[in-house]
């Protein structure tokens, strides 16, 4: 039987024996020379990636399955490509292996030794209430913010930090007055990018936690937001250029920038960017993931 149309216009070879080569490695430093920002400043945070399709055999030819979690910090000199990663994964499938530790261990050692830094790895059963529990944001959804304003939002090629700064004619509830002491706190559903290598869409909700005493706006927030949506990007470098833009912008004393990134090839990506690594908050994932 043939199958015909997009998804039948190209295939991949996908191994079946153990192949820790498969994983490639990509340039932090690719993403951040276009951003054009202290580099060391993006150093700080960890990248969550979550996967659902995780399985090997134990040592009586059965398939096991389970979810994992990869902490990957934010000062690893590479990310990895993510269909390499998944290559990868479906490498072990056929592999046995003694314990759910031994798994850990070594996806761990080859993810460590592919980024060039420590990873961290955590297994979790899908017979257990408790893993990877579906939570929500906290703050304020600004996602409404513009329904009641005249105009049309432009498409743009390229994320347009200038639309911090631009004046609004909305209501004034959407200027907050920020007490430099307390955080600020907010998110939206309607962050969208495109993968720089397939040009495929990415979806994702973003959230900020920012502290300053400079007046924010909710409006233009959202607009610069929606300049996202045409841009090539990977999600590593989105984030990074949110926080990197919000930093200049608001002269933040604390900020914290994370995105939760819908689930393609059963994995999704979490950056999360912070000014300390006191304000890192714990990995999670949501509805939409």
């Amino acid at each position: 039987m043939s199958i015909h149309g997009i998804l039948g216009e190209q295939t991949t070879d996908y191994p079946t024996e153990y192949s820790p080569e498969t994983l490639y490695p990509i340039a932090r430093s690719m993403g951040r020379d276009v951003i054009g920002w202290h580099a060391d400043k993006l150093t700080v945070g960890v990248d969550w990636w979550q996967a659902f399709e995780i399985s090997w055999l134990n040592l009586q030819g059965i398939s096991q399955v389970a979810m994992a979690r990869f902490s990957i910090p934010a000062s690893s000199p590479f990310i990895v490509e993510s269909k390499s990663l998944k290559l990868y994964l479906n490498s072990i499938n056929f592999t046995e292996f003694a314990s759910w530790n031994d798994v850990q261990a070594l996806i761990a050692k080859d993810l460590s030794a592919c980024l060039q830094a420590e990873v961290q790895v955590e297994l979790f059963t899908l017979n257990d209430a408790a893993s990877l529990l579906v939570a929500q944001p906290t703050g304020i959804c600004i996602d409404d913010t513009l329904a009641g304003s005249t105009g049309k939002i432009a498409l743009t090629e390229h994320p347009d930090a200038s639309l911090l700064s631009n004046d609004v004619t909305e209501a004034s509830s959407e200027r907050v007055a920020n007490n430099s002491n307390q955080p600020y706190v907010f998110y939206s559903n309607l962050l969208r990018s495109n993968c720089p290598v397939t040009n495929q869409p990415d979806w994702g909700t973003l959230a900020v936690s920012i502290t300053t005493d400079k007046t924010f706006n909710n409006a233009n927030m959202l607009r610069y937001i929606l300049s996202f949506r045409q841009h090539n990007g990977f999600h590593e470098q989105c984030v990074e250029q949110i926080f990197a833009d919000l930093s200049e912008h608001y002269q933040p004393s604390e900020l914290m920038v994370r995105a939760w990134y819908t689930r393609r090839g059963g994995i999704d990506i979490n950056p999360c960017r912070v000014s300390d690594m006191a304000l890192l908050p714990a990995p999670s994932r949501l509805i939409r993931q």
